[in-house]
């Protein structure tokens, strides 16, 4: 386990490495100054670029410049946003919160639907249910992300009333800020309208949830039902046949535990996918998460914004394969293997 954990480590290491070099990089390829597409301080005067030229090192060679960029990464200076003048890392800690709320969601959504019907479709396999099964993944796959919200809102929100089509929760409620996660901040107040504010905020997510997890739970239904086919056909499975026991038994007490190992390995794969689609979706609910703002950057211009936000995305998705793959390697030992994995 020492050495699997040192490797995931190292890997974490290089890919940052990487991810700051790509950032820095930006600087010098975005138009304009260097300097200030770094720092985002468009408004500066001759007298505090100086001062920003001399603290990020500006006169001396590129390696230097890139140590002192990084240096002031790890101190969470980030520059200004080009936009709003605010630091990038308020900017990005107001709004990250929103985005691991939805994300998360939607992955557990994903998951509780999409591998229990995955092993629904191996048990008939090339049945009826099977088929049905496949044609609705097929379906559910190819439906693009921003038809599927705009169809939502028009149909649950407009035509029928049901859910809210933007943001996280009704103006009414006043939250306190703790940890910006919408949910745990309701349950941790002393409002006494909590509950009322918890199941607003719970209408708030339904939808944005739902139009973020559809594709992930088609693309789990297939890699459960190919793995529950692939357990069922292994040697102990024929043998547990062979000892008499029932079918039921067979599936629940040996073949489900071992095909969830499989179907856990990709899990951290589809997270970079689940977040793509979350950027979409924010757009059209007006979620005020990561994703929404990184996108307005982009279209403002906000050269510093889109440095930080590509940077801590990005750190986001490759912290939750790490954990991800910490949690495989725990449920199967043979992951562990100096052999197995990079």
């Amino acid at each position: 386990m020492l050495i699997f954990t040192l490797r995931r480590f190292n890997l974490f290491f290089f890919t940052m490495l990487l991810l700051t070099i790509l950032s820095f990089s930006l600087s010098f390829l975005f138009p304009g100054e260097q300097l200030v597409n770094l720092t985002g301080q468009i408004n500066a005067s001759p007298e505090q670029l100086a001062a920003l030229a001399k603290e990020y090192q500006q006169q001396s060679g590129l390696l230097t410049q890139y140590f002192s960029y990084v240096s002031h990464l790890f101190h969470g200076d980030m520059g200004y946003s080009m936009t709003s003048h605010l630091p990038i890392l308020t900017e990005i800690s107001t709004r990250l919160p929103a985005t691991i709320e939805l994300t998360c969601v939607a992955l557990l959504v994903a998951m509780f639907v999409g591998i229990p019907i995955g092993f629904v479709a191996a048990i008939y396999h090339r049945k009826a249910p099977d088929n049905f099964i496949l044609a609705i993944a097929m379906v559910g796959y190819s439906i693009p992300v921003f038809w599927l919200g705009i169809l939502a809102i028009l149909v649950f929100s407009i035509q029928l009333g049901w859910l809210p089509s933007a943001g996280q929760i009704s103006l009414v409620f006043e939250i306190k800020y703790v940890t910006g996660l919408q949910l745990v901040d309701i349950l941790l107040s002393d409002s006494p309208y909590k509950w009322q504010a918890f199941q607003d905020a719970t209408r708030h997510l339904i939808l944005p949830v739902i139009v973020v997890a559809l594709a992930p739970a088609t693309i789990f239904m297939r890699l459960a039902r190919t793995a529950m086919l692939e357990v069922l056909d292994t040697h102990y499975i024929k043998a547990a046949k062979a000892k008499g026991l029932t079918f039921s038994q067979i599936i629940y007490r040996h073949a489900m535990r071992n095909a969830v190992i499989k179907v856990i390995r990709d899990v951290g794969l589809q997270f970079a996918n689940l977040i793509t689609i979350a950027m979409v979706t924010e757009v059209i609910f007006s979620w005020p998460g990561i994703g929404r703002w990184l996108i307005e950057s982009i279209y403002q211009r906000d050269y510093t914004a889109i440095q930080g936000g590509l940077i801590v995305l990005s750190s986001f998705i490759f912290i939750v394969h790490i954990i991800i793959d910490f949690v495989y390697a725990a449920l199967n030992p043979l992951a562990r293997e100096p052999n197995n994995g990079t």
